[in-house]
């Protein structure tokens, strides 16, 4: 064969898998991302693939516990993932994330002290990165609700029977009837989680349903007097319906954060920290805090955003509020005895 035909034909076939090519294109690195449903602007996804020449796959997860049992399970690979507080401290004992390499995260110094720290979950915030927070409460209709709220106390008001949503979540309607009932929402105590049990299976007849997402929708069609909603949930429906209001009660109740990890098996962990320190960006961060509705850990995209959204107490509350809540801990075997209690009220529920 003639040495310059050769020599064409080596280039033909070997270039293309040294340029990252294939016959049908250029093959972009994929970043796999397992996040919850509607938790970032669909435009973000667009400028980090732009930017980065990336694929970004976005798979959703419905709980915390069906993301953990997934990972658990190593059926999936995946590069970002975006747990909460209690959830990470299970992964971090069971080797299942990887730690953050600072170095490639020069972003991360926009994340206010408070949140940086890991806040007991990551003690030395070696895991993870902040993502969103926000609390817990109850969203209600003013025109159906006779006086301004202040305590869980209103979930148990015969005046509201049929007209209240729960949260289908174990440890959120478990954790405000504990807070309600003046305990801590981690209590292991046998005697004060059977006394929360049988509170929340009394109430039980004035519950119109358990829900999840679905919860602030109804609420914007007035379909309930009040909710048991996340923070951000109530952003939401406050904007669609102005009779709608948001209140942390005076007992205390959840504070939250939802952080960025880095599963252990991941297969592009150069990449997932590029994408973590682009959503640490503060002009992403504030991005996806106005487009989801819940509040950002990035202090300086919240020095940027309108004050009549930082300065929102029901959403960036106050210090002594936020001393009034508690993170959710994870309950290691003691998580048998919840889920127990959970069935046995859940069992006589009411409603869809």
């Amino acid at each position: 064969m003639n040495k310059k035909i050769a020599l064409v034909l080596v280039l033909v076939l070997v270039l293309p898998a040294l340029l990252g090519l294939t016959a049908c294109g250029s093959k972009k690195p994929v970043l796999h991302v397992y996040n919850w449903e509607d938790y970032i602007d669909p435009a973000v996804i667009d400028m980090f693939e732009e930017e980065y020449g990336v694929t970004v796959k976005y798979s959703a997860f419905t709980t915390n516990e069906d993301m953990f049992a997934l990972l658990q399970s190593g059926a999936t690979s995946y590069d970002v993932i975006f747990p909460s507080d209690y959830i990470i401290e299970r992964m971090i004992a069971e080797d299942l994330i990887a730690e953050i390499d600072y170095s490639l995260l020069p972003n991360f110094e926009h994340i206010a002290p408070e949140f940086a720290s890991g806040v007991g979950y990551d003690p030395e915030a070696k895991y993870s990165v902040p993502y969103m927070w926000g609390t817990v409460g109850i969203l209600y209709n003013t025109t159906m609700v006779s006086e301004p709220i202040t305590s869980w106390e209103v979930l148990w008001d015969p005046q509201y029977d049929d007209n209240i949503l729960m949260l289908d979540s174990i440890r959120d309607s478990l954790g405000i009837t504990l807070k309600y009932l003046g305990y801590s929402l981690n209590s292991r105590d046998a005697a004060e989680l059977e006394e929360a049990k049988l509170a929340l299976i009394d109430q039980k007849e004035y519950v119109l349903s358990y829900v999840v997402d679905q919860g602030k929708d109804k609420m914007v069609r007035g379909e309930a007097a009040m909710a048991v909603v996340w923070s951000g949930d109530a952003a939401y429906a406050m904007a669609q319906n102005p009779d709608l209001d948001y209140v942390i009660p005076e007992e205390g109740s959840n504070i939250w954060v939802d952080a960025m990890v880095i599963p252990a098996n991941s297969e592009n962990q150069e990449l997932a920290h590029a994408f973590i320190d682009f959503m640490c960006r503060p002009d992403i961060a504030q991005m996806n805090a106005e487009y989801i509705g819940y509040s950002s850990p990035n202090a300086t995209a919240v020095a940027n955003m309108d004050s009549a959204i930082s300065g929102d107490e029901r959403f960036y509350p106050s210090p002594e509020v936020i001393a009034n809540c508690e993170y959710f801990h994870d309950l290691g075997d003691d998580l048998d005895m919840y889920n127990e209690m959970w069935s046995e009220i859940k069992s006589g529920a009411t409603g869809n």
